[in-house]
């Protein structure tokens, strides 16, 4: 893809892939589609208002258990339509690794 900005592959849902939208504190639950993913993060479309709920992290639920998630971050919203990056966990051997490396 040239020019392309995207650091990593996406895979495009025609259909959209059913998922949820959750609140980090629990307070609030959106379902979802995936419209496509990618390892760094992924395009959604949103059933429901979303005015008033803080968009700022929240967890995308991909399984009916919610044993699947992951954690996300708003980085746009187009209509009914948000952008997300994933957040990554850093651990304390993250932290280490980073620290050796300087």
């Amino acid at each position: 893809m040239l020019g392309s900005k995207r650091k990593s592959e996406r895979v495009n849902f025609e259909r959209g892939f059913d998922a949820y939208m959750m609140a980090i504190d629990g307070t609030w639950r959106r379902s979802c589609s995936i419209d496509d993913i990618s390892e760094t993060g992924a395009r959604l479309t949103v059933q429901g208002a979303i005015d008033g709920l803080n968009l700022k992290e929240f967890f995308l639920v991909l399984s009916s258990t919610g044993l699947a998630y992951r954690r996300c971050e708003l980085i746009r919203v187009n209509g009914d339509h948000l952008g997300v990056t994933f957040l990554r966990r850093t651990g304390k051997a993250d932290h280490a690794r980073a620290a050796t490396a300087n």
